[in-house]
């Protein structure tokens, strides 16, 4: 007999609060407006009732959110290395292997953080916010 513990509704929400974080301060260093929006039509790491049912038990929804913060911390680096490739890919993989769709490259990530301006994009939060 084996024993297998089921996901807790709180690592769902922090696996949303990871998706979010990535829409709001990961992809407007990488990308413009126009391409985050259409990430969002595309579903890129979208997540729905049937997704939370295939990572149901807490190793699996560990690994999801391993696997995000993972992504996160090497996007957000200053200098993305050849040496994160294989872990960024690794993580990559394993979202795929979840049902998330992310369907980017190392690659795209370094070329877009050379050529990337910084801009103010409408995906990221707001620095403060107005008292009434």
């Amino acid at each position: 007999m084996k024993i297998v513990f089921a996901s807790t509704p709180s690592q769902e929400e922090k696996i949303c609060e990871l998706v979010g974080y990535i829409y709001s301060n990961i992809f407007p260093l990488y990308f413009t407006d126009e391409e985050i929006n259409r990430f969002e039509k595309l579903k890129i790491l979208h997540t729905s009732k049937q997704h939370f049912e295939e990572f149901s038990t807490l190793k699996d929804a560990f690994q999801v959110m391993a696997s995000i913060q993972t992504l996160i911390s090497i996007l957000e680096s200053h200098q993305l290395d050849d040496q994160y490739e294989a872990i960024f890919n690794k993580n990559v993989a394993n979202l795929h292997d979840f049902g998330l769709f992310f369907p980017f490259e190392f690659e795209q990530f370094a070329e877009a953080k050379s050529m990337k301006n910084t801009v103010l994009s409408i995906y990221t939060k707001a620095d403060n916010q107005l008292l009434i």
